[in-house]
């Protein structure tokens, strides 16, 4: 796995951990202090914003996974990758993607973009 894949990896094992001082050392080594994550609900800036927008993911879905929905397309400083919210094994209930710009292995920008979101 590419220092690219892992940390993707740990990016969306972020999303999962529910321990907030877990989910905090896991934010650290995948996030600069002053990261920014943006999509079309939320602009966080700041590791300890972000930590509150996965949260409050975390509440509205509670019990579902985020996982990888493929593999990971890298270059130079940027990644973009596909991930699924649900339940393991079925239908992911949302489908995104992620790109992240990279400057010494942490990510200091996240651009998310939703695919498929419930309509009700």
């Amino acid at each position: 796995m590419s220092s690219t894949e892992n940390l993707v990896a740990r990016y969306l094992d972020a999303w999962n951990t529910t321990d907030p001082a877990e989910r905090a050392a896991v934010l650290a080594e995948v996030f600069t202090e002053d990261a920014r994550y943006t999509d079309p609900l939320v602009d966080a800036e700041g590791r300890d914003v972000i930590d509150q927008v996965i949260a409050g993911a975390q509440a509205q879905f509670a019990g579902l996974v985020f996982t990888s929905g493929g593999p990971v397309d890298a270059h130079h400083n940027t990644a973009r990758f596909t991930w699924h919210l649900g339940v393991p094994g079925d239908e992911p209930l949302v489908i995104g993607f992620d790109v992240a710009v990279i400057e010494n292995d942490r990510i200091t920008k996240v651009y998310g973009f939703l695919d498929k979101v419930p309509t009700a």
